[in-house]
């Protein structure tokens, strides 16, 4: 009786010890997906053609595109660790425009991706804003609509395809990513200064690297207070236009590659460069829900386990 009543406590001794060591395993992995599904996303888009390596107009001793590296190296270190970023750019110094990938930050590698930085060529503008804007979407579909999406211009000119940053500038806004702007020591401010989310000079070095620090240090926390102030406003209207602007609000955006379908090519020479971003290998944990459920399974199997031992147990016991 008494070994009999010891096996039972035992028993429940292991499982207990089993299922703790199964939450230590699981819980901070569940945490760790659950945090990577709200992650924010940045792609920074530096204009890497010629002009770039020009000394600024009110500053002879520094160029533009070493001030734009030196912002991006102060900034990083105040950005989330868990941040998505990626650095493209548009140069003809570079076999790839991806100099890092969109994903998880890692301050060394993006350094020297900055730092590696060379100008030359021209100003395809429209082209790369079509590529960082992809790279978004298809994160924004790993992360199922979750997080928040930013792509960050950095250039000194005009663009040479004008005609597919018209075209492709209010489809990307369309897919609620939002788009900063920030014109390099211009003569007039860009063409993209009164159409996108938010357009700064930056005339000197000191602004553009203000500029850059702005931008990339507001984070997703700030919409908090954002999206209460907008149900305080919303309350004097009517129950059918307040109804009219939630529904459009919440509409879920489509992630979906930005199209080609509308736009046509003028016959000149241009750039072409990959449409995709280069596939790299994660080091973190997957963001997918596959095998999700598997401690719960497992917790239940054993629950059960335990259950039809007992029963068996009482059984052998009665006879």
């Amino acid at each position: 009786m008494h070994q009999t009543k010891f096996r039972q406590r035992l028993f429940f001794l292991i499982l207990l010890v089993w299922m703790t060591d199964l939450h230590r395993v699981f819980v901070p992995s569940l945490y760790a997906q659950e945090t990577a599904l709200h992650s924010e996303n940045i792609v920074v888009l530096l204009d890497a053609s010629g002009s770039m390596n020009e000394t600024f107009s009110s500053d002879a001793n520094r160029t533009k595109l070493q001030t734009a590296k030196n912002a991006l190296k102060s900034v990083l270190s105040k950005l989330p660790d868990d941040i998505n970023i990626g650095l493209l750019i548009f140069s003809t110094s570079h076999s790839t425009p991806w100099l890092y990938p969109l994903g998880v930050k890692e301050s060394d590698r993006f350094l020297n991706a900055v730092a590696g930085v060379r100008a030359n060529g021209g100003t395809p503008l429209g082209q790369y804003m079509k590529m960082g804007a992809d790279a978004l979407l298809a994160q924004r579909e790993k992360q199922y609509n979750y997080g928040s999406y930013r792509l960050l211009v950095i250039t000194d000119g005009k663009a040479r395809d004008a005609h597919l940053v018209d075209a492709y500038t209010p489809a990307i806004m369309n897919r609620q990513i939002r788009v900063d702007v920030i014109g390099v020591d211009m003569p007039e401010d860009h063409m993209l200064a009164t159409v996108v989310d938010s357009y700064r000079r930056a005339d000197n070095p000191e602004q553009l690297i203000e500029a850059v620090s702005k931008i990339l240090a507001e984070t997703s926390s700030s919409t908090i207070d954002a999206d209460e102030d907008l149900f305080e406003l919303i309350q004097p209207l009517t129950n059918e236009l307040a109804r009219g602007m939630i529904e459009a609000l919440s509409a879920v955006p489509s992630n979906q590659p930005i199209g080609l379908e509308s736009v046509s090519e003028p016959d000149v020479e241009s750039q072409t460069p990959p449409t995709t971003q280069p596939t790299t290998t994660s080091t973190g944990s997957s963001t997918t829900d596959e095998g999700g459920n598997g401690p719960l399974i497992l917790i239940g199997i054993l629950l059960v386990a335990g259950i039809l031992f007992f029963q068996y147990r009482s059984k052998q016991k009665n006879t």
